[in-house]
């Protein structure tokens, strides 16, 4: 094999220098030649299997005729007519009407790399892409010798090139050789629908296996809309997989996760997990969210029917998966969607409109219907072909405004002189609509910063369509909030209260992401005040405490569960060592406790978007940074649940709350319990009310609070 780097050849054989291009030899010459199909159509396009609304097409879909010379006489008897085979080695015309549409909502069946059958019988592999703005198009790979001369394409409507080549069998490396308008050579790029990438430091794509995965989830799909509705318990646990455990030093496969994740987390009782962008990423450290394979898991954890296992597993257990979806952005690696046919074509062409400051990337067009559709497609490629329950949306407040993280004259306006990016906002309804018509029970989630009207409305009230909204607001009040020494909480005890005035403005998830433990801002343990270790943890568990009682579905980022001091590494693994020490195991078990009674409590859940679910009993004590609050099922039967934190370091003897019942109110967590590595000061498990009027109540409890802890009673039956 020659270590050289060739000369890349112009389809018309005039040299053309790439330093990317792959060594080739004299075995070209054993190449099949690109084989031209006739005009006839297939029999089952890739559109076959997807919705078109009536009235949505001029064109007709119809069967595949026989090609010339065959077509049917009387008397041929339907042996002749049996025989006709369909032509898969072209798209068919609606396959093309909708991919110019931006309304192919299977773009992955269509366009990229599909092992099929020739209507001579001759098994080989169709290769489709967009690039409307390029004068060649050519698929290179080891079976051409990487020459862009041996198959060249032939466009279609619409921009579209295809070619079948004979003999070129599923696991084939292969990329797309381009010239630009004006002739020149682009470097060779890497397929935009792939559904499978080369490991890295590699970028070529993968020619897919066609065999489907067996799936064994049936009962989760049949009833995973019940377990995501906006009255469920939803608790997530996000993670990054490659740092999540890793003791040889090698990143782990989605099988080894299977069989140690999937455990852990159904252990600590979450409902849900949430994965850091799967996608194909060139750039480890981008931590996923500078996609280029937005329709292919990164080869770094295994195949995608690894993938597919993973999700298998987690659905068996009983654990829904999100995954982070960034239809925001994209980097501009070479091998990438950026100037892919020469122009700008999945971008803007002004930096003022194509080019984020902030992270170096470019952004989508979300104007063109093509790029639109490329995103939807991928949305529910995910959904549909690997089974996710959901998509975390990223940077949406990015995406929603033209102005953000720019300053005067680096932005454009729209066509009404505003900073609202109408073409984003049309695409993220358009999204929401899609998934919400063809993936049954999936969701989606926003990560929006601002305080943009209706997030989680639905399209038909004027929203965005999004199913839950990240609520960072109440994020930062209370990370801010936690980190104030407990002798001066007193005077910004509002951090806390502020967010009941919107809590129910949109159907909310309360964030301990990724975000809040790299770049200098410490973990979330690290963030809490104290003399010594046993403060900080009583900190932590009573901050949870509030969390987990607080409107609103929850979600950690993995590490916090074990109260770790480091912040996270992506090149490492979580501090494990830490769970020998009993106050970590401690925080640990409380979690799972938290989970546990989440899911168990009807009271808090059920009313995470509704006002009639939370009551205020003492949000003004600040003198002693006690509040407390009652939780109420809606819709169904529950007991109501009274939450009392102590936000200082003193225990509290005697302390009187109203409530609304009488009889003896249960004591069903207490975070200074001993099991969570407190002092186990408490009520002794139960506590009778008086017939004492406080805080607006007939009756009242007398309780003892501990320092630095949080309370939850149950009401009698």
């Amino acid at each position: 094999m020659t270590t050289a780097t060739p000369t890349r050849k112009r389809a018309d054989g005039s040299d053309a220098p790439d330093a990317t291009a792959r060594p080739i030899d004299d075995d070209t010459a054993r190449i099949a030649a690109q084989q031209s199909g006739g005009a006839q159509r297939t029999a089952h396009s890739a559109a076959d299997d997807i919705a078109v609304d009536a009235g949505d097409t001029p064109v007709s879909h119809r069967e595949s005729q026989p090609p010339d010379g065959d077509t049917p006489r009387p008397g041929d008897g339907a042996s002749r007519s049996a025989a006709v085979v369909p032509d898969l080695t072209r798209l068919g015309d609606l396959d093309l009407y909708l991919i110019n549409e931006g309304r192919h909502r299977r773009l992955a069946d269509a366009l990229g790399a599909h092992v099929v059958t020739a209507p001579n019988g001759s098994i080989g592999t169709r290769f489709a892409v967009w690039a409307p703005n390029a004068r060649r198009v050519s698929v290179v790979g080891g079976f051409n010798q990487w020459d862009g001369r041996a198959n060249v394409m032939t466009t279609r409507s619409g921009g579209i090139w295809e070619t079948f080549i004979a003999g070129v069998e599923a696991g084939a490396l292969y990329k797309y050789e381009l010239e630009d308008i004006h002739g020149n050579l682009l470097p060779l790029k890497a397929d935009p629908v792939a559904q499978r990438f080369e490991p890295a430091p590699g970028t070529a794509s993968i020619v897919p296996e066609q065999a489907d995965f067996t799936w064994t989830d049936d009962d989760w799909m049949a009833h995973r809309a019940a377990h995501q509705r906006h009255d469920a318990p939803i608790s997530v646990y996000e993670l990054h997989p490659g740092s999540w455990r890793r003791p040889d030093g090698e990143s782990p496969d989605w099988r080894r996760l299977a069989t140690e994740l999937v455990p852990y987390v159904r252990g600590l009782e979450f409902t849900h997990i949430e994965l850091l962008p799967v996608m194909e990423h060139p750039f480890g450290g981008s931590w996923g969210y500078q996609p280029l394979g937005l329709f292919a898991p990164t080869a770094r954890y295994g195949a995608p029917e690894d993938f597919a296992a993973f999700v298998d597993a987690c659905h068996r257990a009983g654990l829904g998966v999100i995954v982070d979806w960034v239809p925001a952005h994209f980097p501009s690696d070479a091998h990438g969607l950026a100037r892919f046919d020469g122009t700008a074509l999945y971008e803007h062409e002004d930096p003022r409109e194509g080019f984020h400051k902030d992270w170096n990337t470019l952004i989508y067009n979300f104007g063109r219907h093509e790029v639109r559709g490329f995103l939807i497609a991928s949305a529910l490629h995910w959904l549909e072909h690997f089974h996710i329950d959901g998509l975390r949306v990223d940077a949406v407040a990015s995406m929603l405004y033209r102005d953000y993280s720019r300053a005067p004259g680096e932005w454009l306006p729209n066509v009404h002189g505003g900073r609202e990016n109408l073409e984003a906002i049309a695409f993220l309804r358009e999204m929401n609509d899609a998934v919400h018509a063809l993936a049954s029970g999936a969701i989606t989630i926003a990560e929006e910063s601002t305080a943009w009207p209706g997030v989680t409305q639905s399209t038909a009230a004027g929203g965005l369509g999004f199913d839950f909204k990240w609520n960072m607001g109440w994020m930062h009040d209370s990370l801010s909030y936690f980190g104030e020494d407990p002798l001066w909480r007193g005077w910004h005890g509002n951090k806390l209260t502020f967010g009941l005035v919107y809590a129910f403005s949109e159907h909310f998830m309360l964030p301990l992401s990724h975000d809040e433990v790299v770049h200098g801002k410490r973990s979330i343990v690290g963030r809490m005040p104290g003399a010594d270790d046993w403060q900080k943890l009583a900190n932590l568990r009573a901050a949870y405490t509030f969390m987990w009682t607080h409107p609103g579905k929850k979600l950690l980022f993995m590490g916090g569960e074990i109260a770790q001091w480091r912040e996270w590494n992506h090149d490492g693994e979580l501090d494990w060592w830490l769970l020998e020490n009993p106050l970590h195991r401690g925080a640990q078990q409380l979690l799972r406790d938290l989970n546990r009674l989440y899911v168990d409590e009807p009271a808090l859940h059920t009313g995470d978007a509704d006002p009639r679910g939370f009551q205020w009993v003492i949000a003004d004590d600040r003198e002693n940074s006690v509040f407390a609050f009652l939780r109420k099922p809606v819709g169904t039967q529950g007991r109501v649940v009274l939450v009392v934190l102590n936000f200082t370091p003193l225990p509290r003897h005697g302390y009187r709350i109203g409530v609304p019942l009488p009889g003896e109110w249960t004591e069903v967590l207490n975070s200074d319990a001993a099991c969570y590595g407190g002092g186990n000061l408490g009520n002794g498990g139960a506590v009778p009310a008086e017939d004492r009027p406080s805080h607006g109540e007939a009756q009242s409890l007398v309780l003892t609070l501990p320092p630095l802890g949080g309370l939850v009673l149950r009401a009698p039956e």
